[in-house]
């Protein structure tokens, strides 16, 4: 059933291409301000399906509708890094058989985008413990980073089977291993050993589906970055909601506990070295 659905979804039309200045004039976006890392945590998927009564499966497969969006408009607006939460940990103590259809749907998705991510220049990354997937997710979305690699328009990073509390506790393991000092532990030696490492820290964090939480998502790289909590339901976000979104980012004063940034660059200062890669 699930296959059957998936060839039936309507993928976006090709649209003509696209003047970024224009665009972004036309909705009001300050070119220099536009966040160079946003996270999304997409949420809704279930409750878009049971208002409608259907399966919760069905939520999902709408909700691409909703990650091709993103990343259109990430790609237009000029986000360098778009982060997704996909599938967290927790989400392993879900009934096996919407975990099996995510998996499957996980596959079918790398599958058919693959090549159009590619054609518009988005790099596929992953972060989480991708061991824990099944053989054939693990494969084709190794398939899919090595089709993409070296694409330098989006940094299109998939969460899945993450946790931040997982992640800091196998960076901790990770410096005993290699016996780092305790006068070596810093921050830039802590991001070094995150999942994220080379990657900047989101300036922007968008959640669906009314919830105001972060749900254990990139705690140690969120510290500084301007929350968005949208009402809209994963799979019924589009374009505009993550355009305002921005407008919401761009209209607040990042001062990263100093003083009022008058040149409204929304930079944070640079105290730490290079990440590792």
């Amino acid at each position: 059933m699930l296959e059957l659905m998936a060839e039936n979804t309507p993928r976006t039309k090709a649209e003509e291409p696209i003047n970024p200045s224009a665009w972004l004039k036309e909705r009001g976006l300050d070119p220099d301000r536009i966040p160079r890392h946003v996270a999304i945590i997409m949420d809704g998927n279930g409750r878009w399906a049971n208002n409608r009564g259907e399966q919760r499966v069905v939520g999902h497969l709408h909700g691409v509708d909703a990650v091709r969006s993103a990343v259109q408009t990430a790609l237009t607006c000029g986000v360098r890094y778009l982060t997704l939460y996909a599938f967290s940990t927790e989400n392993w103590n879900r009934p096996k058989e919407e975990v099996d259809a995510l998996m499957d749907l996980l596959v079918q998705t790398l599958v058919k985008e693959v090549d159009d991510l590619a054609e518009k220049k988005v790099r596929l990354r992953a972060i989480g413990d991708l061991s824990s997937l099944p053989e054939k997710a693990q494969a084709q979305l190794h398939a899919a980073m090595d089709r993409t690699a070296g694409m330098e328009g989006l940094d299109l990073v998939l969460a899945l089977s993450y946790s931040s509390k997982w992640e800091i506790v196998e960076a901790v393991r990770s410096m005993i291993r290699d016996g780092i000092a305790v006068d070596e532990v810093t921050t830039a030696c802590i991001d070094g050993y995150l999942s994220t490492a080379g990657l900047p820290d989101p300036e922007l964090m968008i959640r669906t589906s009314g919830e105001r939480r972060i749900s254990n998502f990139l705690l140690w790289q969120l510290a500084y970055a301007e929350f968005h909590f949208s009402s809209v339901l994963w799979p019924d976000f589009r374009e505009e909601h993550f355009v305002h979104a921005i407008q919401d980012y761009q209209n607040r004063e990042r001062r990263f506990g100093g003083l009022m940034d008058t040149n409204h660059t929304g930079v944070k200062p640079d105290t730490t070295t290079t990440k590792a890669s």
